[in-house]
């Protein structure tokens, strides 16, 4: 099933001690071949010595945070294929090789394992309707067709792991993840995969209102870096409407009366007017930039192969 291509299992967990010897015993049954590396964040209890039990490789990720610990693996790690995957159980491992295979075979850079799940017990309350809130967002933004932005349960080239420019600190990860393939131009795909419950002593580390602001954040972040002229064109906008609205009676009256009987009124509005230029300026200067990034960041995601059929 994986050929000649050397595959990494990337496990980054936190406290995860009940769950992770079923995810790296999964992962060791549906792919024989790979390395199973455990990215260990600062684990108060067993996580590591489990791990390592189960046969994996554990490797401390010192600075907290998922997305940290991402970053880490991704530059410490030499793989063709990377599986990243959640050490909590509840991503599907069989799938792995069905993901795998269609990254390879299909010449993609991404396959976002799509959660499917069943139990009620697999979803947090509000964490549904806000992945769909956030996906929908990101798709509108960049004109993407994602259904799950937030899976963290993905497969990449080598190529994908190695252009990307890990910023991310937290969960916001999967959503900086979606919007590299999409800002490149990248081919990934959708593939749907069971998600259920954790075990039963396992405890999510996601706060729904805290890191769900803060995946907002950083998909607002992203949209002014990777769409300046649309995001400060909308500023623009909005500041000339507020200025055009404020002048519309004054200018009214002017006719009227030859008077100008507002003058603090009328020099906000002027300064509003002035905002508007110079965020428009700066969205086409800043949108000049960003191509010329951007040409950079293609011409160092192509100079690595593409994985081997």
């Amino acid at each position: 099933m994986t050929g000649t291509s050397v595959i990494a299992v990337i496990i980054p967990c936190y406290n995860e001690a009940a769950a992770i010897g079923t995810v790296v015993h999964d992962f060791r049954t549906a792919l024989p071949a790979a390395r199973i590396l455990v990215f260990d964040n600062n684990s108060t209890d067993a996580t590591a010595e489990v791990a390592r039990g189960a046969g994996a490789e554990v490797l401390p990720a010192p600075i907290q945070g998922k997305g940290n610990a991402v970053r880490q693996a991704f530059a410490a790690v030499d793989a063709d294929i990377y599986v990243l995957v959640d050490g909590d159980a509840t991503y599907e491992a069989a799938a792995a090789p069905r993901l795998v295979a269609a990254l390879r075979d299909g010449g993609l850079d991404m396959v976002i394992g799509a959660r499917r799940g069943t139990a009620e017990a697999a979803y947090r309350a509000g964490h549904r309707l806000g992945n769909r809130l956030l996906t929908g967002l990101i798709n509108w933004l960049f004109r993407g067709r994602v259904d799950d932005l937030l899976s963290g349960y993905r497969v990449f080239s080598r190529r994908f792991v190695k252009s990307f420019p890990a910023l991310a600190e937290g969960f916001e990860t999967e959503t900086e993840l979606t919007v590299h393939a999409l800002a490149l131009g990248m081919p990934f795909a959708e593939l749907p995969t069971d998600y259920g419950a954790r075990p039963e002593d396992s405890h999510s580390k996601l706060n729904t209102w805290r890191d769900g602001f803060r995946i907002l954040a950083t998909a607002i972040k992203l949209f002014e870096k990777e769409r300046p002229l649309l995001f400060f064109g909308a500023l623009a906008l909005v500041f000339a409407l507020v200025a055009i609205g404020l002048t519309a009676p004054i200018f009214a009256e002017f006719l009227a009366t030859g008077l100008v009987p507002r003058f603090p009124t009328a020099i906000l509005a002027t300064g509003l007017m002035i905002l508007a230029a110079l965020s428009l300026a700066a969205g086409v200067i800043i949108d000049a930039i960003t191509h010329a990034r951007r040409e950079l960041r293609r011409l160092a995601y192509l100079a690595i192969p593409a994985p081997r059929p």
